[in-house]
């Protein structure tokens, strides 16, 4: 490689020793620069791979599950305004008792809650969405001081 002339009339006078260092300084940099632009990136994502990749599966498993729920609520024959009121009602009776209290009004029952457990909310949620039927529309809830749930949560039936 041919270097300009002015380089050239600057490299010439210069001992063998400060070539020397000169040469080692631009090799130094060039390497620095390699390892920046090409090297360092690709190991910061072979590391983080793994990781990635641990977090997709999971994603994708809680989807597969997901999918699986909606096919087998899909799969269930329909049911009929009555039916879904009466398991709504057994199932607030059974799980969540005296903390909970149900008015219906047509299609949409409310729910009233004081002082009601998070775990057994949450079992007659998922019971409640799967058996009955009901999608919950509305939800105003709040802590509550010996740590249950307080409020109101709005569901709706399927239509008559």
């Amino acid at each position: 490689m041919k270097l300009p002339a002015q380089w050239r009339a600057a490299w010439e006078p210069l001992a063998p020793r400060e070539k020397l260092l000169i040469a080692g300084a631009a090799a130094l940099l060039l390497l620095a620069l390699l390892w920046g632009l090409a090297v360092a990136p690709a190991l910061s994502v072979a590391r983080s791979a793994a990781a990635q990749h641990r977090e997709i599966d999971t994603q994708l498993a809680r989807m597969r599950a997901l999918q699986q729920q909606a096919q087998a609520l899909q799969a269930q024959p329909k049911q009929g305004y009555e039916e879904s009121l009466r398991l709504l009602e057994t199932s607030v009776r059974e799980r969540l008792g005296t903390t909970a209290r149900m008015t219906v009004a047509g299609d949409r029952v409310t729910l009233t809650l004081a002082g009601t457990p998070a775990d057994a909310l949450a079992g007659w949620l998922s019971q409640a969405r799967v058996n009955a039927r009901a999608v919950p529309n509305e939800a105003r809830l709040t802590r509550a001081a010996a740590g249950g749930w307080e409020g109101t949560l709005v569901l709706s039936l399927p239509p008559r």
